[in-house]
Parts: structure tokens; C-alpha cells; sequence
């Protein structure tokens, strides 16, 4: 067995393969403070939620915290931002490690392999991702997981890109960062990632029509479509307007970073893109259409968008945790035969001591 896990800033999402099929699970990566009382232990006891409570205060978490918002009137917050842990937010790693647990489970075994999404250090900001990177691993290790990060760009190639021999570059436009990764016959040759993603989009075109950020990203995420059709002024021809600015922020970068010697000549590179933030119809075609008019050092053969955005991430993950396994297993199964042989040996040797 193996685990694929994606950290996201937004949600929290696990993958194991159960026969055929694989399995998801899912938290909102997000909790809600609110004041114990007997109000409060009598929801709680009555339902499965998922919470902390720490003297008098009780702490929801994951898809839960946002209900129990609205009942009692208080703001959600997150562990995350920026696509790590947020340096702002005291209880950041004691919710996360609970959400987090939740979501993968007990290992089936010691030293259950699995690989956890990690992004990249972005380039354009002085955030380190090495603090976030190691808190993860080690809580995930205390568990009893044998631990690996992966960069989230390589996962969504793995998840995406196996008929490709996982070739070409993969994006992940998340709520807190943006990763992009080039790789050649899974091999990463460019890994980046930039601090601006959805939540940059959103935080944006709050800002330009006045609109409160959860009205802005309720409109975002209720049927938003990138044709340009929308009347510039509002919200929607906002979103359209950041939405713009932020691909052409990412493939600016892509220009930079990618070095040519890396880039086989004739190449057509496939392009795979994923995330919440890369959800509204019209989003993969507005990209191409930004990727022909770029200045990069390759041609691109097309731009799609994953089958299923939400889940590519920990799909990939999962993807290369079970390749890694597979790449143990002989050497695993080889150490326990020569133990046994060795076993029968001794009870030989024993045994003609006895006579």
C-alpha cells in the first residue's frame, strides 16, 4: 500500500488505490474559534465533528468550520497561506496535524510509503518553504509514515502525463501559490513556483470595486467564466482583468527560468494545467491563446486542463509513492528470503546439535 497527499492552502486531500478504483478524501484546510458552552457540547456530542477544544474554547476544523461560522456569526481562518503554513496564525500546525490525520488515516503498515505535495520556493518572494516542508514530514513520520515530499508541479505531470511519458510542463494554480514544473521523461528540469495565485485574484479585485474578498470569491467560484462578455466595472470583468495579469505573470517567469539547454529542439511540449484557481470555463484556451504570443524557448503542442483539477494533485503524489514502492519491493522481498533461509539454517544446525 501507498498514500498520495496533497497540502493545499484551500482544502486537504488524500489518495490511496483500493483495487481499480482510487479513493479521495477530502478536508477544507480551515477551522473556527468559537466559546465552549453547553450549547456547543451538545452540537458537538451529536454529531461527528471534527474539533479541539483547549480550555474554554472549542476549535472546528475542516468542512465543518465553515457551518459552525455562520451559526455563531465568526470568520473562518487557515493554517495555510500562501501555500504554507502561515507564520500569522498560533494554532496554524495543531490544526493542520489534526486535519491532516484525519484525512490520511492510520498507515495499513510501519513505514507505509507516501509522498505529501510541497511547493516550490517562490521566486518572487523571500518566503521559504523549508519550515513548512519539514513540520509536515515530521508529523506525518510520527504517524508512522515513510515520508517524502514531492514538488506539487512534478505530481500534477505524474497524475496527468503518463501517456506522455511524463514530458512537459505542469502547472498548479493554487489559492496561495502558483508551482510550475518542466520535466523530461519525469525528470524535473525547471521547478518554480510565484506567491500569487486565486487568493491574489481575489484580494485584487476586491480592492478595485470595493467588494468585500468572500463576496468576490463566492462569485469566482459559482459558474465564473473567463469569455470577457462581462461588463468592465463589476466583479466579474475584475476577476477577467486579474485573471489575465496573472498568466501573463506566470509565463513571464517561465521565460525566464526555463534554460534552453534543458529544452530537447523540436520538442512540442504538452501543457497540463490544474487548481482550484484554473477552474472557470474558458481557462485553459485564454492560456494558450497568452503561450502563443510569449517569448519562450520551446513550442507547445497544447494546453488541457486535468480531468479532474481538484484531485490531480494527490493523484500524482500517490502515482509516484506506489513507483517507489514498486522500485522497494524486490530488494525488500529478497532481504526477507535470505532471512528465512537463514532462519532454516540455524534450525538445522540446531537440530544436528541435538543429535
Amino acid at each position: 500500500m501507498a498514500k498520495g497527499l496533497d497540502v493545499g492552502t484551500m482544502n486537504i486531500l488524500s489518495a490511496q488505490q483500493d483495487g481499480s478504483d482510487t479513493v479521495f478524501v477530502q478536508q477544507r484546510n480551515s477551522f473556527v474559534e468559537i466559546e465552549y458552552s453547553d450549547m456547543a457540547e451538545q452540537m458537538l456530542s451529536r454529531s461527528d465533528v471534527l474539533h479541539i477544544r483547549k480550555d474554554d474554547r472549542v476549535y472546528v476544523v475542516g468542512d465543518d468550520a465553515l457551518n459552525f461560522a455562520n451559526i455563531f456569526n465568526r470568520e473562518t481562518r487557515r493554517p495555510m497561506q500562501h501555500g504554507i503554513l502561515s507564520s500569522n496564525e498560533r494554532s496554524a500546525i495543531p490544526m493542520i496535524k489534526l486535519i491532516t490525520e484525519q484525512v490520511v488515516g492510520e498507515p495499513a503498515h510501519r513505514n507505509e510509503r507516501l509522498f505529501f505535495s510541497s511547493p516550490a520556493d517562490p521566486i518572487d518572494s523571500e518566503l521559504s518553504t523549508l519550515y513548512h516542508e519539514k513540520t509536515v514530514e515530521s508529523f506525518l513520520g510520527d504517524m508512522g509514515y515513510d515520508v517524502e515530499p514531492i514538488n506539487e508541479g512534478m505530481a500534477v505531470i505524474y497524475s496527468e502525463l503518463a501517456d506522455r511519458d511524463f514530458t512537459g510542463l505542469g502547472i498548479s494554480f493554487g489559492a496561495g501559490m502558483t508551482n510550475v514544473c518542466l520535466s523530461y521523461y519525469a525528470v524535473p528540469v525547471m521547478t518554480f513556483s510565484v506567491a500569487r495565485g486565486g487568493d491574489w485574484i481575489d484580494e485584487q479585485a476586491a480592492q478595485a470595486t470595493g467588494t468585500p474578498v468572500d463576496k468576490v470569491t463566492s462569485i469566482k467560484e459559482d459558474d465564473f467564466k473567463l469569455d470577457f462578455r462581462t461588463d468592465i466595472g463589476g466583479v466579474e470583468g475584475a476577476l477577467a482583468i486579474y485573471y489575465e495579469n496573472l498568466l501573463d505573470y506566470v509565463i513571464e517567469h517561465i521565460s525566464r527560468e526555463v534554460n534552453e539547454e534543458d529544452v530537447e529542439e523540436g520538442l512540442d511540449v504538452p501543457v497540463v494545467v490544474t487548481g482550484g484557481t484554473s477552474s472557470p470555463r474558458g481557462f485553459e484556451k485564454l492560456f494558450e491563446d497568452h503561450l502563443e504570443d510569449a517569448d519562450i524557448p520551446f513550442s507547445v503542442s497544447g494546453v488541457q486542463q486535468a480531468s479532474e483539477p481538484l484531485y490531480s494533485v494527490a493523484r500524482g503524489a500517490l502515482v509516484a509513492a506506489r513507483s517507489d514502492e514498486g522500485e522497494r519491493a524486490p530488494s525488500t522481498e529478497a532481504a526477507a528470503t535470505d532471512g528465512g533461509e537463514s532462519d532454516e539454517t540455524d534450525d538445522a544446525d540446531e537440530a544436528e546439535a541435538g543429535e
